[in-house]
């Protein structure tokens, strides 16, 4: 009879009795590989937290830029070499190419509870929500002058070339697949994208491939302003570290959403799908959005960190950047290479 109560026990509450043969597999399988953009640091509560529910079965964790994931994980699945079970990425578009061709088709458990531009196909998933935001060093930035829209970040660097000179910093779009997605993103969402990216590049404008030497040099003093930066990194960083301001564009703030796939040949297809519903579930999700300050894609989390503390703070400013196939349009060669050839033209890089 204990052994009949632990089997019980073993099913997520409100999850079919036959998820118990996904458990017994995963169980069989012991492990699941991970291809993560997402910081080692940020996703050990999750990590531990899985692991703790599922015992005896183990993530491996593998953690790449987003770049190095794209390439590594497409030249494993062309040589047909064990590769990552799962993916799961901040660079939205190269992830969604990668799910295109190689993204199995599983209908997680928890998908009524994700918002609709959040799953595309059964097969990719969005697992948070997270702003891009506005940081500037609060030393050095007065309160009254901390922008609230991208009009007023391009007006208060052009307005004082000589302060800001070399003092603003965003991403490479060239060696950041992030930067580049959420570049391309702002030209959709912003007429006025050209005018905002000569304006705010008037001074100079720094680029590094990773967000934390972004926030390194905003907080040290030595950059004054960033845009574009994840707001889950900046928070997370800014409790910690008197020097940093984030502020939550008014105007429009773009959401990403790191997205996650179970590859179509994983070698531990019941441990994949173990994770993948984690990671979707309420248990999952307030791990991530409390111990991990990655904010939660659901409505049903305990605090605010999610859609709907979000909503709460910027309403109908916030632009969800949808988990479809519209992310592959400027992976286009020709239209990447145009993309790239405007932004050097009006940012001087």
């Amino acid at each position: 009879m204990m052994a009949t109560t632990a089997i019980a026990q073993a099913v997520p509450q409100g999850y079919p009795a036959s998820y118990q043969q996904i458990i017994d597999g995963a169980k069989k399988e012991g492990k699941v590989i991970v291809y993560s953009t997402t910081d080692t640091k940020a996703a050990n509560p999750v990590i531990q937290d899985f692991e703790k529910l599922y015992p005896g079965v183990k993530v491996e964790y593998n953690d790449m830029n987003s770049t190095e994931l794209y390439s590594r994980y497409l030249s494993e699945q062309a040589s047909g070499s064990n590769s990552g079970d799962v993916v799961w990425s901040s660079a939205m578009d190269a992830t969604m190419k990668l799910a295109v061709s190689y993204a199995m088709t599983y209908p997680s458990v928890e998908i009524s509870h994700l918002p609709d531009w959040s799953v595309w196909e059964k097969k990719a998933y969005g697992t948070t929500f997270e702003p891009a935001v506005f940081i500037y060093n609060k030393r050095l930035v007065k309160s009254g002058e901390v922008p609230k829209t991208h009009a007023d970040f391009a007006k208060l660097v052009s307005g004082d070339t000589a302060r800001f000179k070399n003092k603003v910093t965003t991403y490479d779009v060239e060696k950041s697949a992030v930067g580049f997605m959420l570049a391309v993103q702002d030209k959709l969402n912003d007429p006025n994208y050209e005018s905002f990216l000569t304006g705010s590049s008037k001074a100079g404008l720094v680029v590094q491939s990773s967000t934390g030497t972004m926030m390194e040099r905003v907080s040290s003093g030595e950059n004054l302003l960033g845009y574009n930066i994840l707001g889950s990194y900046a928070e997370t960083r800014a409790k910690a570290d008197p020097s940093l301001g984030v502020a939550y564009p008014t105007d429009y703030a773009l959401v990403l959403s790191r997205v996650a796939f179970i590859s179509k040949a994983a070698q531990h297809p019941n441990a994949s799908k173990l994770w993948m519903d984690y990671l979707l579930s309420r248990r999952g999700q307030n791990v991530m959005a409390n111990k991990a300050d990655l904010a939660s894609v659901r409505t049903d989390i305990d605090g605010d960190n999610d859609v709907d503390g979000m909503t709460k703070k910027l309403g109908k400013a916030l632009k969800p950047i949808p988990v479809n196939k519209s992310l592959l349009d400027y992976l286009d060669q020709t239209k990447r290479l145009e993309f790239i050839k405007m932004w050097r033209k009006d940012t001087g890089k």
